[in-house]
Formats: structure tokens, C-alpha cells, sequence
């Protein structure tokens, strides 16, 4: 938990040097996407990656939803999700160096191929809603708050299922 929240801390400090409004969504909300996501690839890098595909797919879609939200060019958003990756690869090189050795590369291959899916459905999800945008509001791609409150359901949703996966892997 402490390296999640360090990790997150860490994440959510370079988001907000690169783009400090966030007011569109919020401190908070943003917060709890960064630690969905954190928890979310734990899940995908273990024994629950089959049960928590579907939710990984949905929250990492959800990221680039919110990042069309906050303005971002498609760059950006695999930008933001790469230096996850840059983080991972710092964070954890000590807990992957005390894995016995046949261990140690299939675990960083897997972190990897699941953050490559990540930065894909967050791609996905950031052109479904430039999309939606240009066709609901003539072009003009300025988030609604009702908007913004539908993706923060989501958000909410997702937890939920999270939150299901934690009490079936711990159980």
C-alpha cells in the first residue's frame, strides 16, 4: 500500500506539473483514477489478470475519456501512462531483483505488455470521445459538467469492480 501511494504521489506530482489544470476534474478525482489504475495493474500482473481484464480495459479506456476531458493531445495521454511505466521500472527494479531468476523477466515482460494494452485502450477511449464530441456538440469540444459527472460514475463503477476483485484475491 505505501509503495501504491508513493507511486501514485509520484504519478499524479509529473500530471500536474505538465498540465496544473486539473480543475476540470479535480485533485480528488484524478487521485482516485491514478490509484485505480496502480491497484488495477497489480491485479493484471498476478494470479487475477483474467478476472480483472475487463475492468483494466474499462478503467485504462476511462483514463484517455478524462484526458480528452482535460484537454490533452493523444500524445499526451501515452506520454502520461509511459512515465507509469518509467516509475514501475524504478519502483519495483528491487522487488524484481529479489524474484528467483526465471522469475525476473517474465514479470517485467508481463508489467509491460499489460501497460502496452493500457496505453492502447486509453488511446481508444480519448478518440471515442473526440469523436462523441464532435458529434453531439457540432465540433466544439468543450466538456459539459454533466459530462464530466457521467465519467466520474464510471469512475465510481470501476472502483466497484476493484473492489470486487480485491475481496475475491484476498478471500
Amino acid at each position: 500500500m505505501a509503495l501504491r501511494d508513493d507511486l501514485v504521489t509520484k504519478w499524479a506530482r509529473f500530471l500536474t506539473a505538465r498540465q496544473p489544470g486539473t480543475a476540470m476534474l479535480g485533485l480528488p478525482a484524478t487521485d482516485r483514477l491514478l490509484k485505480l489504475i496502480v491497484d488495477l495493474l497489480a491485479h493484471m500482473s498476478g494470479p487475477m489478470r483474467r478476472e480483472a481484464d475487463d475492468t483494466w480495459f474499462a478503467a485504462t479506456e476511462l483514463y484517455g475519456r478524462l484526458a480528452a476531458v482535460r484537454g490533452l493531445a493523444a500524445g499526451e495521454v501515452v506520454e502520461e501512462l509511459q512515465y507509469l511505466r518509467e516509475l514501475l521500472t524504478k519502483d519495483l527494479a528491487d522487488i524484481l531483483v529479489a524474484l528467483p531468476v526465471r522469475q525476473q523477466l517474465p514479470s517485467v515482460l508481463r508489467i509491460n505488455r499489460v501497460l502496452d494494452r493500457g496505453v492502447a485502450n486509453a488511446v481508444v477511449g480519448y478518440t471515442d470521445a473526440l469523436v462523441a464530441t464532435m458529434f453531439s456538440r457540432e465540433g466544439v469540444p468543450v466538456p459539459t459538467t454533466e459530462h464530466v459527472h457521467d465519467l466520474l460514475a464510471q469512475l465510481d463503477g470501476i472502483e466497484g469492480e476493484l473492489r470486487l476483485l480485491d475481496a475475491r484475491s484476498s478471500g
